[in-house]
């Protein structure tokens, strides 16, 4: 059994980036797979998981996600290899330090050495990114710009809009898969989305066609036009 578990969906749940599980168990369910959605809401313990996915948020749910995932299981267990997917604010609260209300800098999780701090100006609109020759495309509407240290790889190279910094977009390790882009970004790339659940499940999966890869073929057209 594989299961997905959406992390303070109540606090982290900005653009519909819920929708991540729903589109990994989807894709999974389709294919044969056993799959289980937990959802872990405030006060709630955090259990164990194949994948904690973390969505984006404002600035005050932000700084109570980070504290409440600072005191619970969650840190170690990703120390330990749990895979996770991150966006927009869960990407900073992995971070070493995040700014939240203004310039007030606040300390992430530490579980991976990047750095976000406020950007001159917010960055807001369509996102696309070439990861390893793939387009993932979304949107992105945040005011961070985060800076990756310590030898971090950087998800892919932005094509249109900002991610971190103009230049490359979120970040990857050997078991976090990271990005600014909402959609939310798994329903929006199909590709993506296959990536993480074979990553997850151990699993060469067979191809899947979808009226989700067909729109996702149609907008990258539209976007590298």
């Amino acid at each position: 059994m594989t299961t997905l578990c959406v992390l303070y969906p109540d606090l982290l749940g900005t653009y519909g980036d819920g929708g991540n599980a729903l589109a990994l168990a989807e894709r999974a369910r389709r294919r044969g797979l056993d799959v289980d959605v937990a959802e872990v809401r405030l006060n709630d313990s955090v259990p164990d998981a194949s994948l904690y996915l973390l969505g984006g948020g404002e600035d005050g749910p932000q700084r109570l996600a980070a504290d409440l995932l600072r005191s619970s299981s969650f840190v170690s267990r990703v120390r330990d290899g749990a895979k996770v997917l991150a966006v927009c604010a869960g990407l900073q609260i992995l971070g070493m330090t995040f700014c939240v209300e203004g310039d007030d800098e606040y300390e992430g999780l530490g579980l991976v050495d990047v750095v976000t701090s406020r950007g001159e100006r917010r960055s807001v609109g369509e996102l696309a990114t070439r990861v390893n020759g793939q387009l993932l495309v979304g949107f992105e509407n945040h005011g961070g710009r985060t800076t990756l240290h310590g030898g971090v790889d950087a998800l892919g190279t932005v094509v249109k809009g900002r991610g971190n910094d103009g230049i490359v977009d979120g970040y990857r390790t050997k078991n976090i898969w990271a990005t600014y882009a909402h959609g939310p970004v798994l329903a929006m790339n199909p590709w993506f989305c296959d990536e993480i659940l074979s990553g997850v499940t151990g699993t060469e999966l067979e191809p899947l066609v979808s009226v989700a890869d067909q729109l996702y073929q149609e907008r990258s057209r539209v976007l590298s036009s």
